[in-house]
Parts: C-alpha cells; sequence; structure tokens
C-alpha cells in the first residue's frame, strides 16, 4: 500500500482532501501515514502476507474484486498546544466504530469502521466512505474533514479492495444505528480504550491459523479484531501513541469473545 495525503483532490477520491484540515494532536498520524502499510504488514506473517497478496492480484485480473472505502472518524478539539504536539492525544478524542448485524453474508457480527462498497455513482473513495458512513451511522458529511486516504488493501474472505478514509471532526454530531439489519452498534470509541494496554490482546481465528494471530482490542461491548484491529495498531503505532503492551496474550477468536463486557475497555 502507498499513501496519498496531497492537498485538494485526491489522485483517485474524486473528493477534495486536505491534510492541512487536521487539529495539531491529529498531526503525528497525518504526518506519518506513508509508514502505516509497514506497520500493517509488520503484524503479518510473510506466508500470509504473500497469500493475501497473490489473491488480490488474482482477483483483479480475473475481475473478481470490488471495490470499497472505509470512514476512520477521529473526533475531539480542534485546538492543540503550540509547538511540538504532545504524546498523546487529548482525553476527549475518540474513533467511531460499528459492529455489523449477525444476519449479514460477510463479516457478521464483526466490529468495523463505517463503509461500504463503492456505487457506479460514488465520486471515488472519499465520496464512498462518507456516503456509507451517513447510510450506516447518520453522521452528517458535511461536519467532517477528509484529510488522507492509504492505498487499498485486498480482504479475501470479502473479496473487497478497500481504501481506508482518514478524516476529522471537532464534533460530528449524533450518531446511531440507522439499520439494524446491516449493523449492530454505532459507537465513538474513547481513543483512550484503545490506547490501553489492558484492552490489547492478540487474535486467531482457529488453531489451524493460530499463528496468524493479529491485535485485536477487548472493549466492552466489542472485540475489535481483523482489519479494523490491525489498521487501528498500525495507526498507534506510526503515531506514536502505542503503549508497550502484552503481545504474547494470544487467544482464539471464540475465547476473545467471551470476554467481551467483563470489564475490560472503555479506560
Amino acid at each position: 500500500m502507498s499513501v496519498s495525503a496531497g492537498e485538494g483532490a485526491d489522485a483517485h477520491s474524486g473528493v477534495a482532501i486536505s491534510p492541512e484540515a487536521s487539529p495539531p494532536w491529529l498531526r503525528p498520524l497525518v504526518d506519518n501515514l506513508d509508514r502505516v502499510p509497514a506497520a500493517f504488514r509488520s503484524r503479518l506473517p510473510a506466508d500470509a502476507l504473500a497469500l493475501m497478496t497473490a489473491a488480490g492480484a488474482r482477483a483483479r485480473l480475473r475481475g473478481a474484486s470490488r471495490d470499497a472505502a472505509v470512514l476512520m472518524l477521529f473526533s475531539g478539539p480542534d485546538t492543540g498546544p503550540a509547538g511540538a504536539p504532545p504524546a498523546e492525544p487529548p482525553a476527549d478524542v475518540d474513533l467511531l466504530v460499528t459492529v455489523r448485524a449477525d444476519s449479514l453474508r460477510h463479516h457478521a457480527g464483526q466490529a468495523a469502521f463505517p463503509g461500504g462498497a463503492t456505487d457506479d455513482t460514488d465520486a471515488g473513495p472519499v465520496a464512498t466512505a462518507l456516503r456509507e458512513a451517513q447510510e450506516e451511522t447518520g453522521v452528517d458529511p458535511q461536519r467532517l474533514r477528509p484529510l488522507a486516504t492509504v492505498e487499498r488493501l485486498y480482504i479475501a474472505p470479502s473479496g473487497f479492495h478497500v481504501v481506508p478514509v482518514l478524516a476529522y471532526s471537532p464534533d460530528p454530531g449524533p450518531v446511531g444505528v440507522i439499520d439494524t439489519a446491516e449493523t449492530a452498534i454505532v459507537s465513538r470509541v474513547p481513543l483512550s480504550a484503545f490506547l490501553n494496554p489492558e484492552n490489547r490482546l492478540m487474535v486467531y481465528r482457529d488453531a489451524r491459523t493460530r499463528r496468524w494471530a493479529g491485535p485485536a482490542f477487548l472493549l466492552n461491548e466489542m472485540l475489535v479484531w481483523g482489519f479494523t484491529g490491525q489498521v487501528i495498531s498500525a495507526m498507534l503505532d506510526v503515531a506514536g501513541w502505542a503503549r508497550p503492551w502484552d503481545t504474547a496474550d494470544v487467544r482464539a477468536l471464540d475465547e476473545a469473545m467471551t470476554l467481551v463486557g467483563e470489564g475490560r475497555g472503555r479506560r
């Protein structure tokens, strides 16, 4: 993956973006967004990465993949101290996360960024991410500042090439579940919950893929793992926000899911 964070219209977004619209506390992430791909790959075993890359290439050649985009929306104060950014963002910063409905065909019951498949009428992935976020959470796109995009990443289980879109809002307004057939939970999760080392662990889907375990976050009402967990982990790493955590805490997905709501998270 590579990153596009140039001011103005993104080369493949069709919608104006501007990294300069970010608040001071978000600059460590915006300024280092080009390091997210390497940080993302660092948690993947070489054979898993090779399989994912090959599968994505085959899907493109066969025309079997679909384009999609997700919105990584940070909310918090629009101000910050002058000079070098603080080591951590303000305490009242949050990140918009959803939990998909159990009835969905792909990634049922999984925590995710709002987003979805690109429509023919979308003017690129930023437009897709904003439209899907509004449909899923009710967030008003006019309140949001698109900052940058990360190049598309192939997700094998669903066959999508996904573009993560980084955005910011000082106040996104009310959000909530719009369609229970698609979304079970919509939550502005405090960023402090993702920063708390006690909420972090490694998760694998089943015994056959144990060594392919990826970073996850155990919160009060959800387990954030898979693609979303890896992207959040990579963002924390490149922004310099991550604290040392126990990467030896490796659990099966089913076991980790039973811990949701047992007191860890949101701290």
